[in-house]
C-alpha cells in the first residue's frame, strides 16, 4: 500500500510540475525593449528640454481617465507642473525602469522616484506614459 501511494504522489507531484505555468519573465522581449529604447528616448529630450506640450503628447489623454485632465493644457496645469519637478525629471532622464506586465497583460515599465512611480505603457499605437502612482 506504501508503494502505491507513493507511487500517485509522485504522479500528482509531476503532473502539478508539468501543468504550473512558467514563471512570468521579469525581462521584456527584444522588440518590445527597442520600442521603449526608442520612446524613452524622445521623452527624455521632452524632459530635458522641460517641455510639457511634448510630454502630453506623448501621455495617454484622459489622463487616468480623468475627463478633466483630457488636453495638453489640462495635462500642464493638473499634473506635470505638480509631478514633473526638476528633481522628478532628473530621477526619470537617470533612472531605471522596471519592466513588467500588468493586469490586463500590457508590456509596461515604472521609473521610482521617491514615493512616486511614474508608468509607460505599451498600447496598439505605442508606448504612452500612463500613470503617476505612490510608492507605496
Amino acid at each position: 500500500m506504501n508503494k502505491t501511494f507513493s507511487l500517485i504522489a509522485i504522479a500528482v507531484a509531476s503532473w502539478c510540475f508539468v501543468t504550473s505555468p512558467a514563471p512570468a519573465s521579469d525581462k521584456a522581449p527584444a522588440a518590445v525593449q527597442a520600442e521603449f529604447a526608442s520612446f524613452i528616448s524622445r521623452f527624455n529630450a521632452a524632459l530635458k528640454a522641460n517641455d510639457p506640450a511634448a510630454i502630453a503628447g506623448m501621455s495617454k489623454l484622459p489622463f487616468q481617465g480623468d475627463a478633466a485632465i483630457g488636453d495638453a493644457d489640462s495635462f500642464t496645469a493638473a499634473i506635470y507642473k505638480e509631478e514633473f519637478t526638476a528633481s522628478n525629471r532628473a530621477c526619470i532622464r537617470r533612472g531605471h525602469a522596471v519592466y513588467s506586465r500588468d493586469g490586463d497583460n500590457n508590456d509596461t515599465y515604472a521609473f521610482f522616484c521617491g514615493q512616486t512611480i511614474y508608468t509607460f505603457t505599451r498600447t496598439p499605437g505605442g508606448f504612452l506614459f500612463t500613470d503617476i502612482d505612490t510608492n507605496d
